[in-house]
């Protein structure tokens, strides 16, 4: 079964981020007749005397008609090596919430800057969001090469300007890659136009990124999510508990503890779709089966007796609001799911705001609201089973959900 990459792009609007999407699509041989020739269509409407491969991700009428990227529009494809999801991520500050959404959960980051504009304000705020939810890996793509005439110094200068900006952040793997989208150059093939480069193309990379270190595979977690229990007589006394692998390995024998209840038992045996397992790790979704008949329910967790989460209700947390009709306010009550649990929750303090685009933070600052971001300490009304975010993105994460619309009002990361 070939590896799967979740893959975030963001850049500034005109960057050339769906045209490097459609390009990847087309070059690697993953769109169909009939989707070619509706966006050949659709582009000689528009008056373009080229095809426009923009048009594979801009799907909504308003982004084509805007020539804008609106909403988070998700791709699949596959090479022999891997398969790929690739989120469109809009380029606009008003849909900075729309980035988080569809970077939550990528492997890498790819951030495009157009290399005659060099880095601006949206290239450092998408990648201080790509460092804040602790993405991996990070390709700044300097687009446009063939309108500077594929010159080495214009792309030394915007990598310069990048690196310069990005030791602010907590960036772990940062490459860099000269393209044109437009033509091609550097995203599927190696371009002869700049023989000056001499890393590889941009799927080349995507091919072979290394991400299984990536995963915490030392803190064993498994948040549960469902309890099996067969109806049929034939498998009356089956009893498994299922929910996604969320940290660390586990395997029949393995002594667990049960969290909150704090009994121990043992793994019996892992069980999956495809049948039995010899062990699971993170992101698998799974069965656990445990050889002592305990009170199990969604929201416990198991974990290993001398590797526990922390347990806690003072919380304090990085929040991203994203709630356009209200506002982030000391006092405020709102129902966070973390992992598979429910708790209310109220805010105890704003500590700060955070400017995104130079870093500064806001002490005076009473509220957050639409796309800002900000620390915050909050205090649910029952313990939570959890982690640093650095140190896990699955335990280490949670939402707020407004009490009343049960809509999602902030995305939240854990100190």
């Amino acid at each position: 079964m070939s590896e799967l990459l979740r893959v975030a792009t963001a850049g500034s609007v005109d960057d050339g981020k769906s045209t490097l999407i459609g390009r990847l699509l087309y070059d690697s041989k993953a769109v169909f007749d009939d989707q070619y020739a509706a966006i050949e269509r659709a582009s000689r409407a528009q008056g373009a005397d080229y095809v426009n491969l923009a048009l594979l991700t801009d799907g909504l009428r308003a982004e084509r008609e805007q020539g804008i990227t609106i909403d988070v529009a998700y791709r699949y494809f596959s090479t022999p090596k891997r398969k790929f999801i690739l989120a469109d991520t809009p380029g606009h500050v008003q849909y900075t919430r729309n980035m988080v959404t569809g970077a939550s959960n990528a492997d890498l980051a790819i951030v495009l800057v157009d290399v005659r504009r060099g880095v601006l304000q949206q290239s450092r705020r998408h990648a201080f969001i790509a460092s804040l939810l602790r993405i991996p890996h990070i390709v700044v793509a300097v687009n446009k090469m063939d309108l500077v005439d594929y010159s080495r110094d214009a792309f030394d200068a915007v990598c310069a300007d990048f690196r310069q900006f990005a030791t602010r952040l907590d960036v772990q793997d940062l490459t860099f890659v000269p393209i044109s989208a437009l033509h091609g150059d550097n995203v599927v093939q190696r371009s002869a136009n700049m023989p000056w480069y001499d890393g590889a193309a941009l799927l080349h990379l995507l091919e072979n990124v290394y991400t299984a270190s990536d995963r915490n595979l030392v803190d064993a977690r498994f948040p549960v999510q469902y309890v099996i229990r067969p109806l049929s007589d034939r498998h009356h006394d089956y009893r498994g508990y299922a929910g996604q692998v969320a940290g660390g390995v586990f395997r029949p024998g393995d002594d667990v503890v049960v969290l909150p209840s704090g009994f121990t038992t043992q793994i019996e045996a892992i069980d999956t779709a495809d049948g039995p397992v010899d062990e699971a790790y993170p992101p698998m979704s799974v069965t656990l089966r445990l050889r002592d008949d305990l009170d199990v329910s969604r929201g416990d967790m198991i974990c290993r007796d001398r590797n526990r989460p922390q347990v806690g209700q003072d919380l304090d947390a990085m929040i991203c609001w994203l709630d356009e009709r209200a506002e982030l306010r000391t006092g405020g009550k709102f129902m966070l799911k973390h992992t598979t649990r429910w708790a209310r929750a109220i805010v105890r303090d704003v500590q700060y705001r955070l400017d995104v685009d130079t870093l500064h933070r806001d002490e005076d600052a009473d509220a957050l609201r639409l796309n800002e971001v900000g620390r915050v300490a909050l205090r649910t009304t029952q313990p939570l089973l959890h982690d640093a975010y650095r140190r896990n993105r699955t335990t280490g994460s949670f939402i707020l959900v407004d009490e009343a619309t049960r809509a999602t009002v902030a995305a939240g990361m854990l100190l």
